[in-house]
């Protein structure tokens, strides 16, 4: 045989024998991902949930799919109603992965029957469908990985029957999440209650009107938002318009109750408008659930900025990015009421209020409170509190003359 083409015949053989080498996994059960489930019920189903390590992933699929970009979530679903249960698997979010998709990720090269053996496992361990009346199942679920925590949302239908759950879980082995430390040293701060609107408005009145920055004097950003709801809710109702926890070292240096905020978001679905929300739990409670003030805004550039600048400038408009969350609120399905505080004022473009860092920004001065609750809501369902009457503000506005004494036209 002639040298090149025999080295050749070894280069090839070589890599057949490399490519095809995955082996159906021993079930090694699923008792650890058990024990560190989290679980919920509602309306007579109960779930559990926990994510997979690399480790877990390699002992029921035969390879570490979390390397390759799809986070797998071992699912139990007890359904304790007289109806059969079908998991709306496109309601976990658009990073959602059919068996088939995932198992994709897995192929070996030339692997023939061997890819046809990884396509059956995974459809083997999948969550089966549907889950009978009074039956429990189990399986696994395959979605896109998280830094830290995953919001998880399962929307269970059956006849004339829709049982919503969500969950929040950790990632195996993750860093301490120093938004989580926050968190529990601000729920650990005394909170005053209110049962009403009435008095809850008027609370909601005192808080603070800007965050400080470190080494700052002055307001640094002002706060433009107030989320009231369960942090499950607000989790998914924020999960499902793309939102993903997102902190960074220049979040760090904004203070407000003397500390960092707790909790950091940026929408990252590709192609959307950049809009950051940076938000403090309040020592206000509204029956019972956790009150966060925010500051709500985008980087000047919005969607064309440089995303790799560690500290990106900030738009001055912040009702704009103000009024974006609060229409992709609505369509979460989680959005139950929304209301307008007054806050720093009315600032006009032509005369922009300046913050202690040097930046700038102009308002209508209106603070937006927005109530979450378990979903399915629909944007009709939404209610408009009359707290601040914005239609005539509005009016008011636009027959108000300009700065040459003109008076706007109707």
């Amino acid at each position: 045989m002639i040298p090149w083409r025999a080295g050749m015949v070894a280069v090839v053989l070589a890599a057949l024998a490399g490519c095809a080498t995955w082996r159906p996994p021993t079930d090694h059960g699923d008792e650890s991902l058990r024990a560190r489930a989290v679980s919920r019920s509602a309306h007579g189903v109960s779930v559990s949930a926990s994510l997979l390590s690399a480790d877990d992933s390699r002992q029921l699929l035969g390879v570490d799919i979390i390397a390759k970009g799809i986070q797998p979530v071992w699912l139990e679903i007890a359904n304790g109603t007289e109806s059969d249960l079908w998991l709306l698997r496109s309601g976990t979010g658009p990073d959602y992965f059919s068996p088939l998709e995932a198992a994709w990720t897995a192929h070996v090269r030339f692997g023939g029957d061997t890819n046809d053996r990884i396509d059956q496992r995974f459809e083997q361990v999948g969550v089966p469908a549907p889950v009978p009346a009074g039956q429990t199942r189990r399986g696994l679920l395959y979605l896109t990985p998280q830094p830290r925590r995953m919001v998880l949302n399962l929307d269970l239908f059956g006849d004339r029957l829709l049982v919503p759950i969500s969950l929040i879980l950790t990632v195996p082995g993750a860093e301490q999440d120093d938004q989580d430390l926050e968190m529990l040293e601000a729920a650990s701060i005394p909170k005053v209650d209110h049962g009403d609107l009435d008095s809850l408005r008027t609370a909601l009145e005192s808080l603070p009107h800007c965050a400080g920055s470190v080494g700052v004097h002055g307001c640094g950003q002002p706060l433009n938002a107030v989320f009231v709801g369960s942090i499950e809710d607000i989790g998914a109702a924020s999960s499902r318009r793309d939102f993903r926890r997102d902190l960074r070292q220049a979040d760090q240096a904004l203070r407000l109750f003397d500390r960092a905020p707790d909790f950091v978001a940026r929408k990252h679905a590709p192609g959307a408008s950049a809009i950051w929300i940076r938000a403090w739990l309040a020592p206000v409670t509204y029956r019972g659930k956790p009150i966060f003030v925010a500051r709500v805004a985008r980087p000047a550039g919005g969607r064309f900025a440089d995303s790799d600048m560690l500290d990106l400038p900030l738009y001055g408009g912040i009702d704009e990015a103000r009024d974006r969350l609060i229409q992709d609120a609505m369509y979460s399905g989680g959005l139950q009421a929304v209301g307008f505080l007054t806050s720093t004022g009315s600032i006009p473009r032509s005369h922009p209020a300046k913050t202690g860092d040097g930046s700038s920004y102009f308002t209508d001065g209106h603070r937006a409170v927005l109530f979450f609750e378990t979903r399915p809501l629909a944007i009709s369902d939404v209610q408009f509190l009359d707290w601040v009457p914005l239609v005539q503000q509005a009016e008011e506005r636009a027959r108000a003359p300009d700065e040459d004494g003109a008076v706007s036209p109707e």
